[in-house]
């Protein structure tokens, strides 16, 4: 089993503090984020979807009630990235879905901050993210994990590159609109299927 070192979760952030620092970097201080040139307008551009991602997306009501009544306290803890589209569209539900429960804490780490950390999540030998792991607060033990994208979103991308050789940008365009008309209900519906197995619910 794996354990989460605590010094991990001590440099860690909560969502509305890794927003913030986001922001005022994208706004202020782009350095802060370490990121290449070519990188900087995807981070932007999340920024504009985070916004409306963070006023619009909600949790069904039958989500709510489970996620309130897990027998135990857990400690999701996501790797992201400013620049990713995948997180900008999933880690805004995984903050809803924490802030309707009582029971989660979510914390957010970057990605090329914690390589160690990453490594040991890997998704098909790759470091693809979003990835959320479920953490045990009283023990640091991790539970499960999951990313870095929803079922549906994985298998429009193997289509995707199977009929055109690639992911360009007309395939990240059509990730995109699949998560928009979305709206985060896979990422819900998969991670609460998560949380109900580790919890015993």
């Amino acid at each position: 089993m794996i354990n989460i070192d605590a010094t991990t979760l001590e440099k860690s952030f909560s969502y509305a503090d890794f927003r913030t620092f986001v922001s005022d970097a994208l706004a202020n201080n782009p350095e802060k984020l370490q990121l290449d040139e070519s990188y900087m307008a995807y981070a932007e551009l999340n920024e504009t979807r985070l916004k409306r991602l963070d006023k619009t997306l909600s949790v069904e009501v039958d989500t709510a009630q489970v996620l309130r009544h897990l027998r135990k306290e857990y400690i999701w803890l996501v790797i992201s990235e400013s620049w990713c589209g995948d997180a900008a569209q999933s880690v805004p539900m995984l903050n809803k879905m924490a802030e309707t429960s009582g029971k989660i804490d979510l914390r957010i780490v970057f990605r090329d901050q914690n390589l160690n950390l990453m490594d040991q999540f890997l998704t098909n030998g790759g470091r693809s993210i979003p990835k959320l792991i479920v953490v045990e607060k009283d023990t640091l033990q991790v539970e499960g994990s999951w990313g870095p994208r929803p079922g549906e979103a994985v298998k429009l991308l193997n289509e995707y590159k199977e009929k055109h050789g690639q992911i360009d940008e007309d395939g990240k365009v059509e990730l995109q609109k699949w998560y928009t008309q979305d709206k985060g209900r896979q990422v819900e519906q998969e991670v609460l299927n998560l949380m109900k197995q580790i919890d015993n619910l």
